[in-house]
């Protein structure tokens, strides 16, 4: 059952994502009444987290059971004694998924106040506590030990260090808070890692700060089948074109036993530390990161001595993974999004940039897989037909594992070129509800069709290079 209104979107942008999912192709097999039930159902469950949280077992260290156990205690101590029952995906073997609990709905609100930005409260319904950077404003009689019920400013209105605020905010739930209203709104660095302790969330999910890190990366679903997608091989030069944080590219290391070759690329200095800090903490020794624009990561001539750094000449590469920047539109859960229309549309050109770059160091024969974690037409299947229109030797390729649906009508693709994408759409799934009660019942194959399905919304492709360009 939806609790939160549909995520909220400047109206440009939802009438142009209206207009993908409501395209000729799509209203001509499905009738405009049910297409637009979809994009309905789609809106309302961005705003709400997806109903698994997933974690992948970083399987060069430790074995998925033993992480499975540490887990399970992990999980008790953070649940104060209630037993969640933790899953391994049967076609995700590193994969174990958690039940999200909730929404739940007789937490009683407090009068003592806590505002959050939009950004502080998606990651609280996804398990977090409350930081202070997050704290926008709070009830002026706040002090340390109080309960405290906290409300997401989902539209961005709230003035920093307001004591009061009568505008559009979301129940998220309520915590305890550790420091009084003066510290919080002090500016001490050192106050920077307290702030108001969850202890009755709307939606119940675990806390993965500092739990299990050597072993565990929080990752999405769809991100997880990715890699798999890819199917890594020991001894092979894999390119990570947009790489960070790195969750894929340990994800690629560890499938490949830490043999052969990852390279991570990114552009940005500090997000390339993050992935050798994670490289580092996972123990993986394949992975070289550097700090590196995509789009001139291709070089012509053997002049100047790289010692394996970017740029690369052409066809290096046995496989290459183009997790593509995005619009981020399938991120959940996600209540407001404030970009304009322009923003919005201005990946597809970059997108398309990093693929010809992606296809010319690819080596004949090799892999290329493109995805993003958004839900448009425009950076899905219509790249997908730029792609194959444009680059001959390239041939779309079926998927293993397939988890997510097939893709979507309307950039002219075919009916068996549509079965070889994955769309993960999480409209096609109804409003739920999970309690204890209804987990005990449940069949393990229902919670796992169902994590399969409702979870962010995705796309992947995948393409072989048939010949040399």
């Amino acid at each position: 059952m939806s609790v939160f209104p549909k995520i909220s979107l400047r109206l440009e942008v939802e009438k142009y994502l209206k207009e993908g999912f409501l395209n000729k192709e799509v209203i001509s097999a499905f009738g405009k009444q049910e297409a637009e039930r979809k994009f309905e159902a789609l809106l309302n469950h961005l705003s709400h987290p997806p109903s698994f949280t997933t974690v992948r077992v970083n399987t060069h260290l430790a074995s998925v059971q033993q992480v499975k156990d540490l887990l399970f205690h992990e999980l008790q101590k953070q649940f104060n004694g209630l037993s969640v029952p933790i899953l391994q995906h049967p076609d995700l073997q590193d994969v174990l998924l958690i039940p999200v609990i909730g929404p739940r709905k007789n937490i009683k609100r407090q009068r003592c106040e806590a505002i959050v930005g939009a950004q502080c409260g998606n990651a609280v319904l996804r398990g977090a506590h409350v930081y202070v950077p997050g704290i926008v404003s709070t009830s002026k009689f706040m002090k340390a030990g109080d309960v405290t019920s906290v409300y997401s400013d989902i539209k961005g209105k709230c003035k920093k260090g307001a004591k009061e605020f009568d505008g559009t905010k979301v129940f998220l739930g309520n915590g305890i808070s550790e420091l009084s209203r003066k510290e919080i709104f002090s500016g001490v660095p050192e106050l920077k890692g307290r702030g108001i302790r969850m202890t009755e969330p709307v939606y119940l999910s675990p806390s993965f700060d500092n739990v299990l890190p050597r072993y565990l990366f929080l990752q999405n679903l769809p991100s997880a089948v990715v890699t798999h997608v890819l199917d890594p091989q020991p001894g092979e030069k894999i390119l990570d074109l947009c790489a960070a944080p790195g969750g894929k590219t340990t994800h690629i290391a560890a499938l490949m036993r830490d043999q052969g070759e990852v390279i991570a690329l990114d552009k940005i200095s500090n997000k390339v530390e993050k992935i050798k800090q994670n490289a580092l903490l996972l123990g993986l020794n394949s992975i070289k990161a550097f700090c590196f624009d995509g789009t001139k990561a291709l070089k012509f001539d053997m002049v100047e001595k790289a010692e394996g750094n970017p740029p690369f000449l052409p066809e290096s590469f046995d496989r290459i993974l183009l997790d593509a920047p995005c619009s981020g539109m399938g991120q959940r859960p996600n209540m407001a999004c404030s970009w304009t229309l322009k923003e919005v549309t201005s990946y597809q050109p970059l997108q398309r940039k990093l693929f010809t770059v992606a296809v010319q160091l690819l080596k004949p024969g090799g892999v290329l897989v493109y995805s993003t974690c958004t839900i448009t037409l425009a950076e899905n299947e219509e790249q997908v037909a730029w792609a194959l229109r444009t680059f001959p030797c390239l041939q779309l390729q079926p998927q293993d594992p397939q988890i997510g649906g097939e893709g979507m009508m309307g950039a002219g693709l075919s009916f068996e070129q549509l079965k070889q994408l994955q769309r993960f759409d999480p409209s096609v799934v109804p409003s739920w509800d999970t309690d204890i009660d209804s987990l005990r019942d449940a069949r393990i194959e229902d919670m796992i069709g169902l994590a399969n399905k409702d979870c962010i919304g995705f796309f992947i492709a995948k393409f072989i290079k048939c010949k040399s360009t």
